[in-house]
């Protein structure tokens, strides 16, 4: 790395530019062969973002379905793999969803010394667990990554990485 290199990198650091993250693309919980997604979600209409009782399922610019915790979790409804015409959904397959939940401590409330139970209690599978108090922290063998404590985090500390 030369002189010009070091300094724009640490330009940019100072700036606040940050790198660009890998975008962790989550699916519905009844898929069992992952490329069926690019292949027949093409020519879909996307009933299973329209019978989303949470509203949770999106159609994205590549017309195959994501989930998006901003507003709601997922309840396991069975609702979209029943719309699902071309199959790439079925019962059979249900699953928890493909997702490791984490509470970044730096950011938590209650890693802070400040009591918050918000996570806590959206939490439809008991998967988070507090110590003395304070100090939340997530049980990976009881989490199904629903999502119902993403939106509901005050402080924006619960993460989304790849399981």
């Amino acid at each position: 790395m030369d002189r010009r290199e070091l300094f724009s990198f640490l330009s940019s650091t100072l700036k606040g530019e940050e790198k660009k993250e890998k975008e962790i693309i989550l699916r519905p919980p009844y898929f069992g062969d992952e490329s069926a997604f690019d292949t027949e979600c093409q020519n879909c209409d996307g009933k299973c973002a329209t019978l989303c009782q949470e509203q949770i399922i999106i159609i994205g610019e590549d017309k195959t379905p994501k989930l998006n915790f901003a507003n709601s979790g997922c309840t396991f409804c069975d609702e979209c793999a029943i719309a699902c015409e071309p199959n790439v959904l079925i019962l059979e397959n249900k699953q928890d969803i493909s997702a490791k939940i984490s509470i970044n401590k730096n950011k938590c409330f209650s890693w802070n010394s400040t009591m918050c139970f918000s996570c806590k209690d959206p939490c439809l599978d008991n998967a988070i667990n507090f110590q003395a108090m304070f100090k939340p922290s997530i049980s990976l063998e009881d989490c199904t990554a629903c999502g119902f404590c993403i939106s509901r985090c005050p402080a924006d500390a619960i993460e989304v990485g790849e399981s």
